[in-house]
């Protein structure tokens, strides 16, 4: 079997489709009147055209979830940036980054205990993004969040992107940067984020390392490539919040729990209601 991305023209009716079955109305070619986030009808449309290639679950073979996926109407506050913790492979092909995927679905599902993959989104050092939670690009297109497992007591605020490798003392390779670039202002332009507030590294939410102390120090200039990237996209950057918020809770590691370096944490809290 030769995967193939949902893509271009095809790609953007597909979502729009989605739109449309969450109830999202499409006017004159373009999605509603505003965003649940704050994004215009015409920024969401652009963000939807802006978006980079995406190989959707089919592609890697992915399981059903265990138990059905939570979507919230509201769209997700933070994108924040993982990294996987696995090797920093130097094989960068399309093959790697699909069994990637579903190695990754597998151990959340396998040994974590939860009912899928736990991310929204994986980018592989070849420059690959996939899907990664079941029913990630028809809730980005409807401007709604689907609910993952990867930051403890924040998931239904934050839709998140596995980064493989491990960045402590590296830096991701050329490819992987620049499709997380694409990706990061193609979500900011869905949700109407701003990319100096929304964009977080997961050590802002818990006690971890992740995503490394290298991916982590880039985020700055993550950030401002990204408003660049929308600029020249022609999507408009959402303003800073008017007011100051507390930022992310940062609940503490339980005493029971086991010492993680890259901790991701267990489903807990109120509003973490699904695996």
């Amino acid at each position: 079997m030769t995967p193939i991305p949902h893509s271009g023209m095809d790609r953007r009716a597909l979502l729009r489709t989605a739109a449309l079955t969450s109830g999202a109305a499409v006017l004159g070619g373009s999605l509603g009147a505003l965003g649940a986030g704050g994004a215009s009808a015409e920024t969401t449309d652009l963000a939807a055209q802006a978006a980079p290639e995406l190989y959707w679950r089919g592609a890697w073979n992915a399981r059903p979830p265990s138990s059905p996926i939570q979507v919230l109407a509201s769209p997700p506050q933070y994108i924040v940036v993982h990294h996987t913790a696995t090797a920093n492979s130097t094989n960068y092909t399309l093959d790697h980054a699909l069994n990637l995927s579903k190695s990754i679905q597998n151990y959340h599902m396998d040994s974590n205990g939860w009912i899928d993959t736990g991310q929204q989104l994986t980018i592989s050092r070849g420059g690959f993004l996939m899907e990664g939670r079941d029913r990630t690009p028809e809730a980005i297109a409807a401007r709604q969040h689907v609910v993952g497992t990867h930051v403890a007591n924040n998931n239904s605020t934050c839709i998140g992107i596995e980064n493989e490798g491990t960045y402590m003392t590296q830096g991701p390779t050329q490819a992987l940067t620049n499709t997380l670039v694409d990706t990061l202002a193609w979500l900011c332009g869905a949700y109407g984020l701003n990319p100096g507030s929304a964009i977080r590294g997961h050590r802002d939410f818990n006690a971890t390392a992740c995503p490394g102390d290298v991916l982590y120090s880039m985020l700055p200039d993550l950030r401002n490539r990204v408003a660049q990237t929308m600029r020249a996209q022609g999507i408009p950057v959402a303003a800073e919040p008017a007011t100051a918020e507390d930022g992310p809770t940062f609940p503490p590691v339980p005493d029971d729990e086991p010492d993680h370096e890259f901790y991701h944490g267990p489903l807990r809290g109120p509003d973490d209601f699904s695996r």
